[in-house]
């Protein structure tokens, strides 16, 4: 199977109608050359861009769902098209055009197709930012590619072991992960990849942004890693395109050969080996 990650430079002075065009080209030059094709979170707007999120906010099926489901029949590849800042319908006494925000991932078929969406459920900022001004998505998220079956995260979703082992219970065999994570974490950023490969038994797809979002310089470095934990690529910090080629059937095989996954005893499904209980003691 062949990825590419599209790393995408978010820099001021560049609209969000410009970047969505530009964007949207680079995904047709893949065709030929990716079966896969990953964009980073809110590429739009930038992920550290707050200000911008209720202004630049677009339904699910707005402008940029209309570029990319576009770009992916062009280019004939599965798009995992990053996220967006997405705007809910509104209700429940919200104003008319006022629903809550989303931080929306869209995943389109090489027919153009939605797939699958997903609301990133871990928020980043604490008490502000992206966890104050976006509502949390609910539900995990995969997607049946004729090659693997990929679970879906976000960014900071990284953070949080429990919700891959939720995709790998449902399936999962390839994490994607687009993200907007800075420079000044990405030891972590590394390290979280290869450690969510390394515990899942499963290949890591992670693509980050670069360029500077509202102040924030961006870490680059989209990553791609096998089931070992073996980075089988890696980008730079500034814009480019990260191609990898790997065989999903090496999940299987991993897991067969290091079957770690079936000795699981505590997490989000009912162990498939209860614990014994203990002998009587003797009188």
């Amino acid at each position: 199977m062949r990825a590419s990650l599209i790393q995408i430079a978010v820099e001021e002075g560049e609209s969000v109608e410009s970047r969505r065009v530009r964007v949207a080209a680079l995904v047709r030059e893949e065709a030929g050359a990716a079966d896969f094709v990953v964009l980073p979170e809110l590429w739009t707007t930038g992920a550290f861009a707050y200000e911008e999120f209720g202004s630049e906010a677009e339904p699910l099926e707005g402008p940029t769902y209309e570029a990319m489901a576009k770009a992916a029949s062009d280019a004939g590849v599965w798009l995992h098209a990053g996220s967006i800042p997405e705007r809910a319908p509104s209700g429940g006494g919200s104003a008319a055009g006022e629903g809550p925000l989303y931080n929306t991932s869209l995943v389109f078929s090489p027919s153009g197709e939605l797939a699958a969406s997903y609301r990133k459920i871990h928020r980043f900022g604490f008490d502000k930012g992206e966890a104050v001004l976006m509502g949390a998505g609910e539900e995990l998220v995969t997607v049946r590619l004729p090659e693997t079956t990929v679970g879906v995260a976000t960014c900071y979703d990284l953070r949080f072991p429990e919700l891959f082992r939720g995709l790998v219970d449902a399936g999962a065999e390839t994490l994607v992960i687009p993200a907007g994570w800075p420079e000044r974490r990405r030891a972590h950023w590394t390290l979280l990849a290869r450690a969510r490969a390394v515990e899942n038994q499963a290949f890591v797809l992670a693509c980050g942004t670069a360029g500077t979002h509202a102040g924030v310089p961006q870490a680059g470095h989209s990553i791609v890693v096998d089931p070992w934990g073996e980075v089988l690529a890696e980008a730079g910090s500034g814009e480019e395109v990260l191609r990898a080629e790997f065989d999903p059937s090496r999940v299987a095989t991993t897991r067969e050969q290091f079957p770690a996954l079936k000795d699981r005893v505590l997490g989000l499904r009912t162990p498939e080996r209860r614990p014994q209980p203990l002998p009587a003691s003797r009188p």
